[in-house]
């Protein structure tokens, strides 16, 4: 089944991937920078989007591993789906599967974008912007798609 995805659904994946990658290994390797508004420092999610369900510990990963791997099933099947919009899955599945593979790896998922100017925002990092990338690309496309093709 993997080979019917074209080639530019696996070149996003791979891009994505090793850019989130590369940038956690950054600071894993001590970069970190401090600013007025916001702080580039290694922390480690140990749970999902801001610290929820920390306390499921090792299960969450598992959790996390079916969870991917049953929303990829479901877009396989769902074929017209997964074609049109083909970039923002790759992007999304990517993301997901390197922030899975820091909970195999590391103690968590490694964030390092931390907003602290007029209010403290969650820890973040690279592969998270791509998840809200990706759906925002999906409900752009939906919402515009019924008049004309956009992204």
């Amino acid at each position: 089944m993997l080979k019917i995805l074209p080639l530019k659904f696996w070149l996003v994946f791979a891009l994505v991937f090793i850019l989130d990658q590369a940038s956690k290994y950054l600071f894993l390797q001590g970069l970190e920078y401090k600013g007025e508004f916001f702080d580039l420092v290694l922390t480690y999610n140990t749970g999902v989007a801001f610290s929820m369900f920390a306390f499921l510990g090792e299960y969450l990963k598992y959790i996390q591993l079916v969870f991917i791997l049953a929303l990829f099933g479901y877009l396989l099947y769902q074929k017209d789906f997964f074609k049109t919009h083909l970039i923002a899955f790759a992007i999304m599945l990517s993301a997901g599967c390197s922030n899975l593979l820091d909970r195999f790896v590391h103690i968590g998922v490694v964030d390092f974008v931390f907003w602290h100017k007029w209010f403290e925002f969650a820890v973040f990092n690279l592969a998270d912007v791509m998840i809200n990338i990706s759906v925002a690309l999906i409900l752009i496309k939906e919402i515009f798609n019924k008049k004309g093709e956009i992204c």
